[in-house]
């Protein structure tokens, strides 16, 4: 579970910016609540702004944590810069990203610095008492990096030769460091439909990837088959096919295909390849996928433009799933953007940002920060007459 984000010149965000996922004893308990022994985690922040405020910047960082974390080591090639950018006026300053989250019942802080698309500083720590000590430190110099750590048992070696465009954490689970595993699965269930060029545009080949991931996981596959049915689709079941095609160098290579049945009040039915179905069909199927996942699982589903690829109505049932316990049983989070305004209807103060852009830079505020709101506020409607800023200026 994820405590709280801060970051600093990441894209469009120039100033110190905090995604935070905590709350005090204060406000009114609702099913978005996860309760700790020290106060409680919101389950779903929304973030809402105008085109071009910075809203999936905003939400970026954890993606590309997940990425860096992961699949840095072996998942790029030794010679590129890490994929990021920091703000336009701010090219040759530090990039800074520094997450809390709790693993296993235990606090983690992670930091990572970075220059010229180049690791600075990299360092894990673990909350004991009321501080913070470190696992390890990994530090660049003039000749390269230095590492220390406590029961991190990577060859200092070894750590010290990690190349500046990869994670620590990535080297060392590749070297089999056993003390890395957790956490790599940790960020690893970090699901997103975001990219460092942005949002992941629907593509056909998501549709395939998809139909091999539920296809793999019956209990997802089962669920989706029922909320597709639900969601109103025109469809009465989805089945997953395995087939086979020759690819361009004459070899078979196997893929699956999901199928829509659709029934007529007469009995009458036919089957469609997903393919054939709308866009807006194929769209819904590649992000229940992730969000089932999480909820399935556990970990924090990040979706850039939740609206575009469900009908705003079938947005808070998608929140719902988040509340109760028995669609929830991991405590999942999610955080997501949307241009949909009717969400704040359902949220509380402490569950939305708003987002906006002044002077070229990027800023987000959570409501609850806002001076004078109250929590029985309607928070549509000052929305919507721009009381609380974050609107289009037109």
């Amino acid at each position: 579970m994820i405590h709280s984000l801060r970051f600093s010149n990441f894209y469009s965000f120039a100033d110190e910016t905090q995604i935070d996922f905590s709350l005090g004893k204060k406000p009114t308990p609702s099913g978005y609540d996860i309760e700790l022994a020290d106060g409680r985690l919101n389950k779903v922040l929304a973030v809402v702004g105008a085109n071009g405020s910075g809203k999936t910047q905003f939400i970026k960082p954890l993606a590309f944590l997940s990425w860096f974390i992961c699949e840095s080591f072996l998942g790029s090639d030794p010679d590129a810069s890490i994929v990021y950018a920091p703000h336009s006026l701010l090219a040759q300053e530090n990039t800074e990203l520094e997450l809390d989250f709790l693993l296993s019942g235990a606090e983690y802080r992670y930091q990572l610095v970075m220059n010229n698309h180049r690791v600075v500083s990299e360092a894990l720590f673990v909350r004991t008492s009321s501080q913070y000590s470190y696992i390890f430190k990994r530090e660049q110099t003039e000749d390269g990096f230095v590492f220390r750590q406590k029961g991190f048992p990577f060859p200092k070696a070894q750590a010290e030769k990690v190349r500046a465009n990869a994670s620590l954490l990535a080297a060392a689970y590749s070297y089999d460091v056993a003390e890395a595993q957790p956490f790599i699965e940790y960020f690893r269930h970090i699901v997103t439909n975001v990219a460092s060029s942005g949002r992941h545009y629907f593509q056909r080949g998501a549709v395939v990837h998809a139909a091999e991931r539920y296809q793999n996981a019956p209990e997802l596959k089962a669920k989706m088959a029922e909320v597709m049915r639900e969601f109103d689709l025109g469809l009465d079941d989805v089945s997953i096919r395995k087939l086979e095609a020759s690819n361009e160098n004459g070899q078979t290579d196997v893929f699956y295909m999901p199928y829509g049945l659709h029934c007529s009040l007469e009995g009458e039915a036919f089957e469609l390849p997903f393919f054939e179905e709308s866009s807006g069909t194929q769209s819904a199927f590649v992000l229940l996928e992730q969000v089932l996942r999480v909820l399935h699982y556990g970990g924090v589903a990040v979706i850039d433009e939740i609206d575009n690829d469900l009908h705003p109505h079938l947005v808070p049932i998608m929140l719902d799933w988040f509340r109760f316990e028995h669609t929830n049983p991991h405590q999942a989070q999610m955080v997501f953007t949307c241009h949909t305004p009717e969400v704040l209807n359902r949220l509380q103060k402490h569950q939305v940002y708003l987002c906006e852009k002044q002077d070229l830079r990027s800023q987000a505020w959570r409501l609850d920060e806002m001076l004078g709101l109250r929590a029985d506020d309607n928070l549509y409607a000052k929305y919507m007459a721009g009381a609380l800023g974050a609107v289009p200026d037109v």
